[in-house]
């Protein structure tokens, strides 16, 4: 923590720090690719000396016409990153010393926007496959994959590093069907790598893509996929205990942020370089963006 309040004291450090995020191997103008600039300090302007376009360092990023100082920008990514529960807009409301609830909320969305790269590569070798549903108990119904449910069905691959745990994925399905779960495993998994499952029939297709090895479920799923359940437990503990529940129309940015988490646990650091650099990749978001419903598909 000290070191960060020390490295990010000022609005200027913030600044220069996005500057370096956003041209890594210096400045280059988005109209005519001019290489030299020079800044506009009282409107806080990057100018292209060739062509004189100008630019700010946040423009189309999720940080993009905010009117919040860059400072507390970069403390909550700072805390949405190494607290080790996650932290919640009640939380960081406090954190920051804010006077409304929907700041520290929007700000939260924002940054879990940015938090899944485009590009990121498939998981590899062993991997672990499996789906639950999130969402409060329902009276009347019985468990399986065949429900009239208002719950949300997440499916979720892990991979397997000797006794531990590698990276994560976590996505939304709209059903177990062997379209929805073969979807969700070919745009996570690489082709040929070695696949556990359980025996549920909508996994079988993928035997002719992947080396398939369901294991028998009988009682305890965890003793047979202890990794991916694990998986699981941990979400809907972060969920309830963390946020204490969240709207169905945001559960992909919330699975967005726990896997992001996740797969950086051990390097927190990390994270927050990670997390600011990708905002850079990630286009403004909206208010309608925010509070639109989100597609399950």
């Amino acid at each position: 923590m000290l070191e960060f309040q020390q490295r990010f004291s000022t609005e200027d450090a913030c600044r220069a720090y996005l500057r370096e995020s956003r041209w890594p191997e210096g400045f280059c103008c988005r109209r005519c690719g001019g290489r030299e600039r020079y800044e506009l300090r009282t409107r806080e302007l990057v100018t292209c000396r060739a062509c004189g376009a100008q630019t700010s360092v946040t423009a189309g990023t999720v940080l993009h016409r905010s009117h919040l100082p860059l400072r507390e920008w970069f403390y909550a990514a700072y805390l949405v990153v190494t607290q080790t529960p996650g932290v919640s807009a009640t939380q960081l409301q406090r954190q920051l010393g804010l006077t409304r609830y929907e700041t520290a909320w929007t700000m939260l969305q924002k940054l879990r926007r940015a938090m899944k790269r485009p590009d990121r590569d498939r998981l590899r070798g062993i991997v672990e496959v499996d789906e639950t549903y999130l969402g409060g108990p329902e009276k009347g119904l019985r468990g399986g994959r065949f429900r009239n449910s208002s719950k949300v069905e997440v499916v979720a691959a892990i991979e397997v590093r000797g006794e531990g745990s590698g990276r994560a994925r976590l996505a939304i399905v709209p059903d177990s069907s062997y379209l929805s779960l073969g979807r969700f495993v070919r745009a996570n998994v690489e082709l040929g790598s070695v696949l556990r499952t359980d025996a549920w029939q909508g996994y079988a297709p993928l035997r002719r893509q992947y080396d398939h090895r369901p294991v028998s479920q009988r009682g305890d799923g965890s003793k047979v996929l202890p990794r991916v359940h694990r998986l699981f437990s941990n979400l809907k503990t972060r969920i309830e205990g963390t946020h204490h529940g969240i709207g169905r129309g945001h559960v992909r940015a919330y699975l967005d942020e726990f896997v992001f988490r996740f797969n950086r646990r051990r390097t927190p650091m990390a994270a927050f370089r990670s997390l600011l650099g990708l905002a850079m990749v990630h286009g403004p978001t909206t208010y309608d963006r925010l509070y639109a419903r989100e597609s399950t598909g």
